[in-house]
Formats: C-alpha cells, structure tokens, sequence
C-alpha cells in the first residue's frame, strides 16, 4: 500500500463523523459531502505527516469550509433552510447499510435544522462544534477567527437561542417513534380520543400545494379539527425517517407520494407538515422503518 492509499484509508475512518458535523452545520446532504470532499482534497494536499490528530485536524478543516459556506449563503441571501434539505435515501435496504444508519442516527430533525439556520454563520459554528462533538474553545478559536473566549460567547449566545426555540422537538428517537405509532394506530382505527391524546391542544396541519391538489387541506389548526381529519384515515402510511426525524411516508410504486413530517414537544405532536411535492419529496432523506 502506497503512502496516497494509506492515507485514504485513515480518511474513511473519519468519512462519517465527518458527514455528520458538516450536515449539521449546512443543513444539506449535498453540501455536506462537498465539504467532506474539501477536507480530503486539503489532507491530500497538506504534510498529513506532521498531523497527530487527524480527527480533530479534520474537523477544524470542516469546520472552516462550512464556515465558509455558510457566509457565502449569508451574502447571496439565500432562502432558510427549507431549501437546503438532505439528498434522496429512500429504501429499506439503505437502513441495513451500517454508514447510513449511523449517519441517520446522529441526524438531528428539521425543526431543529431551521432554528440553526437563524444563527449567524459563526453562531452556528461554534455551537455545532462545542455543543455537538464537544470540540474544546481553543480549537474552535481559530476556525471563527476570534479569541476562545470570544468563540464560547458564541457559543452561549447560540444555546441561549436553540434553547428558547418553541420548534426544537424531542430529541430521543425511542419516544419520537412511541408518539409516531400511536398516531398512526389512533389514526388507522378511528379512535377520535386516542388522537385527541397524542396531539397538542394547538396543534397545526400544513399541507403543500402537491398534497392539496390531493385533496389535504391547507392549513388545519387545532387538536379536535385535527384529530377528525386523520380519523379512520393513514391506513398505508408507514413510520419512516423524515431527515432524522420519525415521521410517516406513504409510497407507491417504490417512491414516496406523501411525506408525514411530525414535529414533537414534550411528547405531544405539535405540527405535522405533509409533502407532496415530487421535487421536494427527491430532497427528502427517507428511509421507511420496520414495523
């Protein structure tokens, strides 16, 4: 094995570690494994010998081209981060792969996604680092250009944000599924009271204009008129990952026609967005969960 081939071997060690900070960060599959891809192009490129530490020097490399990324978003004000959605997995083998498992995993959802898109590009930095892969201030210092100090105001300025976001849902996987299925069996079976029991008070159904043409409503507010929406109704729906999130999906064919997407609070279902938009439902990251 050459010098070149050793080294790319090291570097897929880290490809999936790497994949998730910079997911994290950009709230984009695509432009995530573009910045995957830079950061092998600077390894091979640098004295890699004189590197001690290749995780944490990879990770300041990441680290300092999502920055970059995110300030050129900034500066060509694109739209939030609802246009930045993960590239298409869609299948049930796919979850069966031991790299996309794990990248899913360590996913976050999309509420989550756009609370940090709302940070400033240093913000979300030094939050996703320090916060997410406890990356120590010293090193996160450099790659935002200021003082570790500076960069743990940063930080802290972020949490204080994230943490007062009504759109940041539950975290845990195991609940998110609890509250998932229970959904989908009140729905199912037309049990009005069980769905009245999963839905916040306040809760609001959107739908797209795709998954209007199907005859969903566009805007439907409140747990009751909710809850009677959904009565008897999702019997082909099947519980899915929705960008890291649980979620429903239902396909034909093999492909996703409509996307569930369930934003949870304190065990309760406070949104449910529904996608039906063939071009927004390619950008999804989907894989449908076994039973």
């Amino acid at each position: 094995m050459d010098d070149r081939d050793w080294l790319a071997e090291r570097f897929e060690e880290h490809r999936i570690h790497l994949r998730a900070v910079a997911y994290r960060m950009l709230g984009s599959r695509s432009e995530a494994d573009d910045a995957v891809q830079e950061s092998w192009l600077r390894l091979s490129r640098s004295d890699s010998g004189r590197v001690e530490n290749l995780r944490g020097w990879l990770t300041t490399v990441v680290g300092r081209v999502c920055l970059d990324l995110l300030r050129s978003r900034k500066a060509r004000s694109e739209e939030p981060l609802s246009t930045h959605v993960p590239e298409p997995s869609v299948s049930r083998e796919d979850r069966t792969h031991p790299e996309q498992e794990a990248l899913l995993a360590d996913s976050v959802g999309l509420a989550l996604l756009v609370v940090l898109e709302t940070l400033a590009p240093a913000e979300r930095v030094a939050f996703v680092l320090h916060d997410m892969f406890d990356l120590p201030f010293d090193e996160i210092a450099p790659i935002v250009g200021r003082s570790p100090a500076a960069a743990r105001q940063l930080a802290s300025r972020a949490r204080r944000r994230v943490k007062g976001a009504a759109a940041v849902p539950d975290a845990d996987l195991t609940r998110q599924r609890a509250v998932v299925d229970a959904f989908l069996a009140a729905s199912r079976g037309g049990d009005f009271a069980a769905l009245l029991a999963v839905l916040d008070p306040d809760v609001v159904l959107r739908a797209d204009p795709a998954a209007i043409q199907m005859g969903a409503t566009r805007e439907v507010r409140g747990a009751a008129p909710v809850a009677e929406t959904f009565s008897g109704r999702a019997r082909a729906a099947q519980p899915a990952l929705v960008n890291g999130a649980v979620g429903l999906v239902w396909a034909a064919g093999g492909r996703p026609r409509v996307v569930f997407s369930f934003t949870i609070r304190r065990g309760k279902i406070v949104a449910i967005d529904l996608v039906a938009d063939p071009q927004r439902l390619s950008q999804l990251d989907v894989a449908v969960l076994a039973p």
